[in-house]
């Protein structure tokens, strides 16, 4: 189902027009959803119309924002309207617009997006978001309330599961992101609406789709919604809803590659990502609605920051003298009245502060990486190529350091970093020096973003003089001529094995595939898998790897979603699923818990 002509539904209004059906409609609800996109046309003045035979007709009309943000802007010409079947199912196939709250801080690993980077940011913040915006020490009471709310709701989407979680489970988890939002909840609004998407993109059975990125979403709503819920939590849990820039003075920042940003909704653009004269990380943004296309565009895009005439291109491979700087909290610069830029020449890698990245080691750099409560930043090493491994490349760090794995930072054909990929595969022996971002998802990976060559070595890259130094494996192309006539080493073609995965040896991947059950089939399909030999299977082999508190947890999940008691006349006595919500989501923070202990372990 194609959404491209439809605008973006604001949440509450889709949920209001679902609450305001019969039961009877709301039972043929995501049936008639299935086929509206596609009969959607451009009406006079940027409407769209979706006609339902010679009836009816609805007829969306997006305000200045682009989006559906008022229950006027959707109106059906039926009998029935607004109360109708036909202007629910339009609105309910429609998009969800973002809200107004940040995400936590991070983005769908896989969508591409630029950890520290809220969808739909500005490019360009306002010169007021350099102020501190004040936050109360606690919750206030109506925040408790919503999160409650927030809970029950995502509680029954969770036992509902993707096969029971149409529109009208969607509609009530939307509901409460926006009570949630009111109350000043915004990052709790936004793992809502993530798991409002991830739920619309498994029933569409859409490319990319990961069932472990919605289990993930569901884990982040439940936890943060419990959190607040509970009362003990501080103002500081519930988010901002800007986001929130301070004086950083006069600063100098060199370029050190650039990356680009394509998010599953729709978003693209590019981060420059920049490192000051004490070695502190800083990226500049630019990402905003249209997909591929501004993804391209946006990397040699002009800078919008303080005046400078650099494009990100530039930047990347560049350098900036800025005075009255805005920094948030994550190292995002900001682009206020009062900030002005000017050009300096760039540093090589081999220089400082570039240099530093590459200096430390990697186990040490990881060490700190995985006790960070934030996205991982970027880690830089020097590496000698093994060989492909599947989609990747096995290399070794310099100085008999461990084997890691490059993966492609994102996985759209379109974009190069396979095929950079790819080519570096097939020159085994070759040096190379790699800016990423660890893969905190699995053993020993690292997501590059860019490439050079080791300062000294022969059998190395060799990069055109205007590359400065440096390959953005998401823009350039790396092509024959720069890489070493002469093999650097003997080495063996084809694939190499990529050493030992302690995440895919220990069993616990059978305690993700149960989870993954409970969120494809929700909760009968867990309590079906409780039922079978698979359960006690489970259990014994978590136990036999020294696992016990996985497998005690992975019994409570299989006995709370089959406990299901009911009185003389077989009605249900308890039909929450507040207790089958909480095991599921003790039994999911534990397994992230172990997965983080194995991945430190690999990198180890």
């Amino acid at each position: 189902m194609s959404t491209e002509l439809l605008p973006p539904v604001a949440p509450d209004v889709l949920a209001d027009a679902v609450e305001q059906l019969s039961a009877r409609l709301r039972k043929k609800l995501d049936a008639a959803i299935a086929g509206c996109a596609d009969q959607a046309e451009p009406a006079t003045e940027g409407a769209v119309e979706v006609r339902f035979g010679e009836d009816a007709t609805v007829t969306l009309r997006p305000g200045p924002s682009g989006a559906i943000t008022a229950a006027e802007q959707a109106v059906c010409s039926c009998l029935l309207a607004p109360r109708c079947l036909h202007r629910a199912a339009v609105l309910g196939a429609a998009p969800i617009a973002d809200g107004e709250g940040d995400a936590g801080g991070v983005e769908d690993s896989d969508s591409g997006s630029s950890p520290g980077l809220a969808e739909g940011a500005s490019a360009v913040p306002a010169a007021e978001d350099a102020t501190e915006i004040a936050a109360p020490v606690a919750l206030t009471a109506p925040q408790v309330r919503a999160a409650s709310a927030l809970w029950d709701a995502a509680a029954e989407a969770l036992s509902a599961g993707v096969t029971a979680g149409g529109a009208v489970v969607q509609a009530e988890l939307l509901r409460a992101a926006h009570t949630a939002r009111l109350a000043g909840l915004p990052r709790a609004e936004a793992a809502a609406l993530r798991v409002v998407r991830g739920l619309r993109a498994a029933r569409e059975r859409r490319e990319g789709q990961r069932l472990g990125d919605l289990a993930e979403a569901f884990r982040e709503l439940l936890a943060g919604a419990a959190l607040l819920a509970s009362g003990s939590a501080d103002a500081e849990a519930a988010g901002s809803a800007r986001r929130v820039y301070e004086q950083g003075g006069s600063l100098r920042v060199y370029g050190l590659c650039r990356e680009p940003v394509l998010s599953a909704t729709g978003y693209g653009g590019v981060t420059t990502h920049l490192v000051g004269a004490d070695g502190s990380g800083y990226t500049v943004s630019d990402v905003r609605p249209g997909g591929l296309a501004r993804v391209k565009g946006a990397g040699s895009a002009s800078v919008a920051l303080g005046g400078a005439v650099l494009d990100h291109a530039g930047l990347a491979r560049g350098g900036l003298r800025i005075v009255g700087a805005t920094v948030s909290a994550d190292g995002r610069l900001g682009a206020g009245r009062r900030v002005s830029a000017t050009p300096l020449r760039g540093v090589d890698w081999s220089e400082e502060p570039a240099a530093a990245l590459f200096a430390r080691p990697v186990r040490e750099a990881m060490a700190d990486v995985l006790t960070e409560a934030t996205a991982p930043g970027l880690l830089g090493c020097d590496v000698e190529v093994i060989g492909a491994a599947g989609d990747g490349v096995v290399v070794r760090v310099a100085g008999e350091g461990p084997l890691l794995r490059l993966r492609p930072a994102h996985p759209h054909p379109e974009l190069p970093h396979a095929a950079n990929l790819r080519r570096i595969a097939d020159h085994p022996g070759l040096a190379l020096r790699v800016l990423g971002r660890p893969d905190l998802d699995r053993a020993a990976t690292l997501r590059p973003l860019a490439v050079g060559p080791v300062p000294g070595a022969s059998g190395t890259l060799r990069l055109p003089d205007e590359w400065k130094g440096h390959a953005d494996l998401g823009y350039d192309r790396l092509q024959g001529e720069h890489f070493p006539r002469e093999a650097a080493a003997a080495a063996a073609h084809g694939p190499v094995s990529a050493g030992t995965d302690p995440l895919a040896d220990a069993p616990l991947w059978r305690v993700r595939r149960l989870l993954e059950t409970g969120v494809a089939g929700g909760r009968r399909a867990v309590a079906e898998a409780g039922r079978g030999t698979d359960a006690a299977s489970l259990s014994a082999r978590l136990t036999r790897a020294g696992l016990g508190g996985a497998a005690r947890l992975a019994q409570s999940v299989t006995a709370e979603a089959g406990r299901r008691p009911r009185d003389a006349f077989g009605r249900l006595t308890d039909p929450s699923a507040d207790a089958y919500a909480r095991a599921w989501l003790a039994s999911a923070v534990h397994l992230a818990a172990a997965e983080r202990s194995l991945v430190a372990a690999s990198w180890a």
